[in-house]
């Protein structure tokens, strides 16, 4: 969705939506104190920049949850454990196999969206999770019983003054998340010659690949424009993992 800047009146994404991220012609208006008056606010109460961009204001408290990420964070949650409750072929013998793998499931996003926020917070940024229309339909169809799993209910939203590192290092570390945790179930289904490691597995390459690819608002484009050898061994590692998976475990 477009942001329109209440300084120079042009409209930006929200990676490029505060006035210093966008170059913004009337940059000086935006940093007036709170005891001038910006134009086209006349009779009104005086605006000032942290009362236009109220999120950028630092919390004390770090690794805090509102009550409505935690509202969104639940629902994302059931919407994951939805779709790990229709894997195809599957009998209700199997129940206890189908809660084990739902919950690795919902676990897998978890952990990946919350890395992200907490390196955000770390960062003393603003970042919470948010449910997104067309991530909750998509999300919803793929409890339809089938292979096609597209699993991304919503996502974890940063906002503040941060440079280019900061953004490329909140980025990278979901995916890293979920390539550790790949290679970590890779060993387990070693010792332990069960489908579900292998299956879960597969499932934490393919949201690394997934987000790792540098276009539009994934991870991939953030970390690319960041430090591009960093983003290949990233890329390049998740889908080796992911060809290792198909190849010795699926098709031995």
């Amino acid at each position: 969705m477009p942001f329109k800047c209440p300084y120079c009146g042009l409209y930006f994404c929200t990676e490029h939506r505060l006035p210093e991220n966008h170059q913004c012609e009337a940059i000086d208006k935006a940093q007036t104190s709170k005891n001038e008056q910006l134009p086209g606010f006349e009779g009104q109460k005086p605006v000032g920049y942290r009362d236009v961009y109220p999120f950028l204001r630092i919390s004390t408290r770090r690794f805090a949850f509102s009550r409505k990420e935690i509202i969104h964070l639940a629902i994302a949650a059931l919407l994951v454990i939805g779709v790990g409750f229709s894997f195809p072929n599957m009998k209700y013998s199997d129940y206890p196999v189908l809660v084990m793998l739902s919950v690795l499931f919902a676990l897998s996003f978890l952990v990946h969206e919350l890395a992200h926020k907490l390196l955000a917070q770390k960062y003393r940024l603003w970042a919470e999770f948010r449910l997104t229309l067309m991530g909750v339909i998509l999300t919803a169809i793929s409890m339809i019983p089938s292979f096609l799993k597209i699993i991304g209910p919503g996502a974890v939203v940063v906002n503040g003054p941060a440079d280019k590192r900061t953004i490329g290092m909140t980025s990278i570390i979901g995916p890293t998340i979920n390539i550790i945790l790949a290679s970590v179930l890779c060993v387990a289904a070693v010792f332990v010659r069960g489908w579900i490691f292998e299956v879960v597995a597969f499932y934490n390459v393919w949201i690394a690949i997934f987000n790792l690819i540098p276009i539009g608002v994934l991870d991939g484009y953030k970390v690319f424009k960041w430090n591009k050898i960093i983003w290949i061994i990233a890329f390049a590692a998740s889908v080796v993992l992911g060809a290792i998976i198909y190849r010795f475990f699926w098709f031995p």
